[in-house]
């Protein structure tokens, strides 16, 4: 299980319509946002992210870079990024099962047949420029994740408070 404050697994991913993207390469004032969704099959995905998308101007004005990443192919990952209109997030893809299980995110199988054979669950890590967690939030199903405007709300005192990271004992 990763714990704030250690480093967090290497991560690099393809990315719809960009060059491949590292998170050790990433240099935002604060934080950067990575979100792992469900997939293409996932209609609270596409809410989700949307919400993401309207807020992204926010975000880099805080700070905070963000990323959005499956384990779906370039081809359900373009769909994604078209169909949904997700301009200024980045969308990765290809992201290995086995890379999922590194971050500590739950896998699920396929009970539907527009479902791949196993994908990973949402997940939200929080992580600093230097590599190191702050937080995150990993959920087994797609419904209970955090709201993009208590995320915004919480950063903001974050980063005004210098508060740290917990969870890490």
């Amino acid at each position: 299980m990763l714990k704030p404050q250690s480093t967090v697994p290497v991560l690099t991913v393809k990315i719809v319509d960009g060059p491949d993207w590292e998170l050790s390469e990433q240099a935002p004032e604060h934080f950067t946002f990575v979100f792992f969704y469900r997939g293409y099959h996932c209609p609270i995905c596409r809410s989700y992210l949307g919400s993401i998308e309207r807020k992204m101007d926010e975000l880099e004005a805080m700070g905070i870079g963000a990323v959005a990443i499956s384990s779906d192919s370039r081809e359900r990952a373009k769909k994604s990024k078209d169909e949904w209109r997700l301009n200024n997030i980045r969308i990765g893809y290809d992201f290995t099962i086995e890379e999922a299980r590194a971050w500590g995110l739950y896998v699920s199988k396929a009970i539907k047949p527009s479902e791949p054979d196993t994908f990973s669950e949402p997940g939200l890590f929080v992580v600093r420029p230097d590599g190191e967690l702050y937080a995150a939030s990993i959920q087994t199903m797609p419904f209970t994740r955090p709201s993009i405007d208590e995320l915004i709300s919480g950063f903001e005192y974050i980063i005004k408070n210098g508060y740290p990271g917990r969870g890490e004992a």
